[in-house]
């Protein structure tokens, strides 16, 4: 009963600022505190969803944007997980591709976005590519980070007790990595989501950024918050779903 307090007390207040914040997108619009216009009422933006969802219309940008956001993220996971295993790992591989990690890392995966365009097309590879460019580099450095900083008492230790490269990985690196690395992953999935949004409205015919881009051009403002609120929504049950993985992959760790 005491846990299922305590639980209830944090969602509420979990959902004070939520609440407070809908309230004022309600209020304002109505009372003429700012023009209703440009940001219309909640519910109006409910009622678009909603309409945008029976027509199928939602589901379909959705679905088009889903697609090509998780590709690209899962792409990106496969690729950087590994490859900062190893420079982390490995001093010369570190020291080989530093100063080009460093000149990559600085560069806006947007800025790039006319490139792939010119290279790969207005198609879907094009938008899959840039979200694989901007997710590769939070998991690629976290993941580095995290091999640098492993303990290294905890590592003299297992080469004491003579354990393979590949023992020492499963048994201290990895496990020691996972936090740091889940930080990366995260950030990636945000990032996933909001350069491919920025990619649809530069060329796509369907996806969440062209429904928010057509909706502005054609001034049906409601629609255009319905996919924002869309977008928002997605990515917190992204994040969401990354912490409940990240959580079970940790179960090792001891609470302080």
């Amino acid at each position: 009963m005491r846990a299922a307090a305590h639980w209830l007390r944090a969602a509420a207040l979990r959902s004070a600022a939520v609440l407070a914040l809908l309230a004022l997108w309600e209020t304002a619009p109505r009372l003429g505190l700012v023009d209703s216009t440009f940001l219309p009422p909640v519910s109006e933006v409910a009622a678009a969803w909603w309409e945008l969802a029976g027509n199928g219309q939602l589901a379909e940008h959705t679905q088009a944007s889903l697609v090509r956001s998780f590709g690209g993220f899962g792409i990106a996971v496969v690729v950087a997980v590994p490859l900062g295993l190893l420079i982390g790992w490995y001093r010369p591989v570190a020291v080989l591709l530093g100063p080009l990690l460093e000149v990559f890392r600085n560069t806006a995966a947007l800025a790039l976005l006319p490139v792939f365009v010119l290279l790969l097309g207005i198609g879907e590879t094009s938008k899959v590519s840039i979200v694989v460019y901007a997710c590769v580099w939070p998991i690629l450095l976290n993941t580095i980070s995290a091999v640098g900083n492993a303990d290294p008492t905890l590592v003299r230790l297992a080469r004491s007790m003579d354990l393979s490269t590949p023992r020492l990985f499963q048994k201290v690196i990895l496990p020691a990595s996972v936090p740091a690395v889940f930080t990366g992953i995260r950030l990636a999935g945000a990032v996933s989501i909001l350069v491919l949004v920025a990619a649809e409205m530069i060329g796509a015919k369907a996806g969440l950024g062209y429904l928010i881009n057509a909706s502005q051009f054609n001034f049906a403002i409601p629609e255009m918050y319905a996919g924002i609120v869309t977008i928002s929504a997605i990515g917190v049950a992204f994040n969401q779903l990354l912490v409940i993985v990240e959580r079970r992959l940790s179960l090792w760790r001891v609470p302080a």
